[in-house]
C-alpha cells in the first residue's frame, strides 16, 4: 500500500492519537548514510514532542535487517504474544519485499501473517519492489473467513482518506513519483493479482480442447483449488553456495511481486482457481450460440460468434504475459534516486506544524549529503554540473526545486532584523562574501551564503580547500605537476598569494576574503572552471544555487555540505582518536558478516561470527557517534579531522592510479583496483570507496571528454580488503537527471491527447462510411446495415490501438530507463553465468563483495553487459 503526499500526515496523526502508555514502542531501522541519518534526527523530535517512546535500530544491510526481523520485529506479532505497533524504516528494504523480509507474510500453513505490526517505508532508492507498494497484506474476509488480499480504505494500492491504520501491513510513503509515473505498473499489478487462475493442465490441452470435448464450451470450469500464495517468477539472483538466507534479501513468493532484480520469464506465477474466464475478460457468461434469424424480404444476418472457452484461455495467458512484461520492464530500467528522506520526513514536520531551525537544518544537511556519493536521478554517478554553481548539480530540476523550498524555509524562519541589514551591507555578506563567525554569541540562525565548489573552506585553508576539492582537482587536472602549476596561476591571477591561501582561511586578510567571489567569477571562466561560484543575486534576491551555513554562536560555523562531509566521515572511518595512531583498527572498516559467508571448515566459521560481532559493535558505535553529532556541535567540530584525513586520502590514492596508469579500459566501463598503498584498508567501505571512484570518474571525464552519447562516467571501482580475502566492488554510472518525472508526464499526457485526437477522427471517419452504406443500402431495397463488415473495422482498429499503446508503453520506459545506473542487473546476471563467490548485502545495488580470486572472471564477463540503460 502506499500513502499518497497529500495523506502524509495521516498515519501519525493516528498514532499520536491512539497511543497510550501501555503501547509498545515505534521501532525506527535506520540506514547508516546521512540522509537516513537526518531523517531519524527529525522524526525523533517528533515522537519526543508527542511523548511516543521510540527504539532507533541501525541497519547496515540486508544481513542486520534479517537479524533485525527476528529479534525484534516477529516478537511484535500478536500471534506471538506481542502488542503489534509501527515499524519505520528509513533508507532501509525500499528494493525487496518487506512483507516477507521482516517475516510478516502467510506461510503454506496459513499461519503467521503481520499481527497488527504496521511498517512506514520511507526510501529514496528505485525502482520500488512493487509488492511493497501495490500489494495489500492477506486479512480474513469478515463474511467467509477466508484470508483475502484486501483491505478497507485501500483503492488498487492507494490508501484513502477513510483507511484505518492499526491492522498491520506495509505502507510505503509517496514523494508524488508512485502517482505520476507509475500507473501503467499500478494496472499491470492489480490486474494480475485479480486475474483468474489456469492451471498448467488447462494450458496443456488448450489445442486439443475445442475437438476432443466440444461440450466443455458450454460453461467455463471452475477450479476446487483453495486460493494460495503465489510464488515469484523465479530466483532473484544467486549467490554464493556457501551465502546464508540473512545475508541476502529474502526471494519473492507472489506473482507479481518484483524485486530488484526480476528473474527469468519463463517461469509463469502460480495461478488461482478459474473463476468466470469470460467475465474476466468482460465477455458473456452464456456460450449457446444464437440462431440466424431473417428478416422479411431481406437476407439473413449473423450475430456475432461467441468466444470459445479456449479462445478466452488463450486471451487470458496473452494477457498475463503482457502485464508481467511490463512488470518486467519496470525493473530492469536500473537503479535511480528521487526525493531525499530526510526531505520527506521534513515535509510530514511541515504538515504537523512543528518545523523549526533544527529540523530545517538537518533536513538540509541531508538533502545536500546526496550530492557526495553521487545519487542522483540516474543512480549513482557523476552530478551534473550547473552554471548556478555551488551545490545546484544534485538531481537536477527536481534537486533544485527542493533547495528552492528550504530557501525560503530559511528566509520564513530566520528573519533578518532591521539593525543587522546596514551590518551585512558593511562587510559584504549580502553582496557575496562568505560568512565566517556568528553575529553574537547567541546567534544560531540559518543563512543562505554563495558556497564555492570548496572543501571545508572554513576549517582548511584555501590552498588546500582548492587542492582536495573533486570539482577543482578533475578540472586543473591537480594530480599533475602542470596541474599545480594551474592552480598557482589561477590564484597568482587572484592577487592571492601562496603564503595568505596557505594560512586558515579565517585568518586571511579581511579584503582578500571579501573580494574572493567576484575575483574567482572573473578568471574562474579562464580555466574552465564555470559554476565554481553561484552568480551574483539576481532582481528580487533570488539567490539561485547559494548554499546553507548555520552558526553556533562563537563555537562554530558550518555549511551544510561540510556538515555532510563530517557524517560521512564519521560513518566511513570511524573514531577521529584512531587517527592518533600509526595504523588504523582494521575492525573499524570490517562490514559484518555471516558465518557461513565465503568461509571454509568450523574454526573458521566461529572466528568469523567473533569477528562480526567485534564489527557490528563498531559499526553502532560509528552511528551512535554520528546521531549524536547532529545534536553536538562540539562533537562535530572534533572530526572535522576526520573528514580531513579521508579527503587527503582520497587525493592520494586517485592521483596514484592515475600516475600509475592503474585505470584500465574495457568494453562496457573503465575499472581500477586499489590493493597497495597507505590507505588501502581504508577503501574497504563502500562509502569511502564511492566517494574515491567518483573523484576517479570525474577526473577521467576531464581527461578523455565525452564522447557520443555515453557520459563517460562508467567506472568500476574494487578496494582490496586483505584480511578477509576479498574485493569491495561499486559501480558508477548514469549522467543525473535529463528529464524529470514532471517533463515525462508532460509528454504522456500529450501523447495522450494526440491519440484520442487521432481516434476521434478514425471514428468520425467510420461513422462517415457506415451512413453512405446505410444510404446504399436503402436504395437497394435493404434495411440493415452488414455488421461483418463494421466488426472487421473495429477489430482493425482495436488492433492499431493496441499496437500504439505498445509503441507509447516503449517509448515511456525508454525515456524512463535512459542513461540510468543498471549495475545492479549486471551484476545479477554474471553471479548466475560464472558461479562467482560473491556476497550482496548492501542496500545500494550497484555495491557488492567478492572473493580475490573469482574477481578477473568476474569483471571480463562484466564487460560484455549493458551497465547504463
Amino acid at each position: 500500500m502506499y500513502l499518497p503526499r497529500n495523506l502524509i500526515a495521516h498515519l501519525y496523526q493516528h498514532l499520536v492519537r491512539t497511543h497510550h502508555a501501555l503501547s509498545p514502542p515505534v521501532l525506527l531501522l535506520v540506514a547508516l548514510e546521512p540522509d537516513a541519518l537526518c531523517a531519524c534526527r527529525i522524526l525523533t523530535a517528533l515522537l519526543k514532542r508527542d511523548y511516543i517512546p521510540h527504539k532507533i535500530q541501525p541497519i547496515s544491510g540486508y544481513g542486520d535487517l534479517s537479524r533485525a526481523a527476528d529479534e525484534l520485529v516477529r516478537p511484535m506479532r500478536t500471534t506471538e504474544g506481542g502488542s503489534g505497533g509501527v515499524v519505520i524504516c528509513l533508507g532501509v528494504g525500499g528494493l525487496v519485499d518487506l512483507e516477507e523480509m521482516l517475516g510478516l507474510d502467510v506461510d503454506e500453513n496459513g499461519e503467521g501473517g503481520t499481527g497488527e505490526v504496521e511498517v512506514w517505508l520511507m526510501d529514496a532508492r528505485r525502482p520500488w519492489n512493487l509488492t511493497n507498494i501495490f500489494g495489500s497484506p492477506l486479512m480474513p474476509d469478515p463474511e467467509t473467513g477466508e484470508l483475502v488480499r484486501k483491505q478497507t480504505g485501500v483503492d488498487k494500492g492507494r490508501i484513502l482518506p477513510s483507511y484505518k491504520p492499526g491492522k498491520g501491513g506495509i505502507v510505503v510513503f509517496d514523494d508524488g513519483d508512485i502517482e505520476e509515473e507509475l500507473e501503467t505498473e499500478r494496472e499491470a499489478y492489480c490486474a494480475l493479482e485479480e486475474m483468474p487462475e489456469i492451471g498448467e493442465e488447462d494450458e496443456e490441452d488448450q489445442s486439443g480442447a475445442d475437438s476432443d470435448n466440444p461440450d466443455d464450451e458450454e460453461a467455463a470450469p471452475i477450479s476446487g483449488q483453495a486460493p494460495k500464495k503465489r510464488k515469484s517468477w523465479g530466483d532473484e539472483g544467486e549467490t554464493s553456495e556457501e551465502e546464508s538466507d540473512e545475508d541476502r534479501p529474502r526471494q519473492r513468493r507472489r506473482s507479481n511481486s518484483g524485486s530488484s532484480i526480476p528473474s527469468s520469464p519463463d517461469r509463469r506465477p502460480a495461478r488461482r482457481g478459474l473463476l468466470s474466464t469470460s467475465n474476466a475478460l468482460g465477455g458473456s457468461s452464456d456460450f449457446s450460440r444464437s440462431d440466424s434469424r431473417s428478416r422479411s424480404g431481406s437476407p439473413a444476418v449473423a450475430a456475432p460468434k461467441e468466444k470459445s472457452v479456449t479462445s478466452l484461455k488463450r486471451q487470458l495467458v496473452q494477457m498475463r504475459e503482457k502485464y508481467t512484461g511490463v512488470l518486467e520492464s519496470y525493473y530492469q530500467i536500473g537503479a535511480s534516486y528521487s526525493e531525499p528522506v530526510s526531505s520527506l520526513v521534513y515535509s510530514l514536520a511541515s504538515e504537523l506544524g512543528r518545523e523549526d531551525n533544527d529540523l530545517l537544518w538537518n533536513a538540509i544537511v541531508g538533502v545536500s549529503s546526496l550530492e557526495l556519493y553521487g545519487r542522483t536521478g540516474h543512480g549513482v554517478g557523476l552530478n551534473p554540473l550547473s552554471v548556478a554553481g555551488g551545490s545546484a548539480g544534485w538531481n537536477g530540476e527536481r534537486g533544485e526545486r527542493i533547495r528552492t523550498i528550504f530557501r525560503d524555509e530559511v528566509r520564513r524562519l530566520n528573519p533578518v532584523d532591521l539593525k543587522d541589514i546596514a551590518r551585512e551591507q558593511s562587510i559584504g555578506e549580502a553582496n557575496g562574501v562568505i560568512p565566517t563567525h556568528a553575529r553574537s554569541p547567541t546567534d544560531m540562525a540559518i543563512r543562505l551564503s554563495p558556497e564555492p565548489r570548496f572543501l571545508l573552506i572554513r576549517h582548511w585553508s584555501l590552498y588546500d580547500s582548492m587542492l582536495h576539492s573533486p570539482y577543482l582537482s578533475a578540472r586543473l587536472h591537480i594530480w599533475s605537476d602542470n596541474g599545480r602549476r594551474r592552480l598557482h596561476k589561477l590564484l597568482a591571477k587572484m592577487g592571492v598569494s601562496l603564503s595568505q591561501c596557505k594560512q586558515s582561511y579565517t585568518h586571511m586578510d579581511m579584503d582578500l576574503k571579501r573580494g574572493l567571489r567576484e575575483r574567482l567569477l572573473k578568471f574562474a571562466p579562464v580555466y574552465g572552471l564555470d559554476g565554481l561560484v553561484p552568480p551574483p543575486p539576481r532582481s528580487g534576491d533570488l539567490k539561485d544555487g547559494w548554499g546553507f551555513v548555520r552558526c553556533w554562536g562563537w563555537k562554530a560555523c558550518l555549511s551544510a555540505v561540510d556538515a555532510g562531509v563530517i557524517l560521512g566521515a564519521i560513518l566511513e572511518v570511524g573514531d577521529a582518536k584512531s587517527l592518533n595512531t600509526s595504523s588504523f583498527d582494521t575492525a573499524n572498516f570490517n562490514e559484518p558478516q555471516s558465518h557461513s559467508e565465503m568461509v571454509d571448515g568450523d574454526q573458521a566459521g566461529q572466528d568469523s561470527v567473533e569477528k562480526a560481532k567485534d564489527a557490528q559493535e563498531h559499526i553502532t558505535a560509528r552511528f551512535w557517534t554520528a546521531y549524536d553529532a547532529l545534536a553536538s556541535i562540539d562533537l562535530l567540530v572534533s572530526h572535522i579531522a576526520t573528514a580531513q584525513h579521508l579527503h587527503r586520502a582520497i587525493l592520494r590514492t586517485g592521483t596514484s592510479l592515475i600516475e600509475k596508469k592503474q585505470i584500465r579500459h574495457l568494453r562496457a566501463f573503465r575499472m581500477a583496483v586499489v590493493k597497495e598503498g597507505p590507505d588501502v584498508q581504508l577503501f574497504t567501505h563502500p562509502g569511502a570507496l564511492t566517494k574515491l571512484a567518483l573523484w576517479v570518474a570525474e577526473a577521467i571525464v576531464e581527461l578523455n571528454g565525452i564522447k557520443g552519447k555515453k557520459k563517460g562516467g562508467e567506472l568500476v571501482m574494487a578496494g582490496l580488503d586483505e584480511t578477509r580475502g576479498l574485493y569491495v566492488v561499486v559501480g558508477l554510472g548514469g549522467g543525473g537527471a535529463i528529464e524529470s518525472a514532471k517533463e515525462r508526464v508532460a509528454k504522456r499526457e500529450a501523447r495522450k491527447k494526440d491519440k484520442e485526437r487521432k481516434k476521434a477522427a478514425k471514428a468520425a471517419e467510420r461513422e462517415k462510411k457506415r451512413q453512405a452504406r446505410i444510404a446504399q443500402n436503402i436504395a437497394a431495397g435493404l434495411e440493415e446495415d452488414e455488421v461483418e463488415d463494421e466488426t472487421e473495422e473495429e477489430e482493425t482498429e482495436n488492433e492499431e490501438s493496441d499496437e500504439g499503446s505498445d509503441a507509447e508503453a516503449e517509448e515511456e520506459l525508454k525515456a524512463r530507463s535512459s542513461g540510468k545506473n543498471r549495475f545492479g542487473n549486471a551484476f545479477h546476471e554474471v553471479v548466475r553465468e560464472t558461479g562467482a563467490r560473491v556476497r550482496m548485502d548492501s542496500f545500494e545495488a550497484c555495491v557488492i563483495e567478492i572473493r580475490k580470486e573469482d574477481l578477473s572472471g568476474f569483471l571480463e564477463r562484466l564487460s560484455m553487459k549493458a551497465v547504463v540503460g
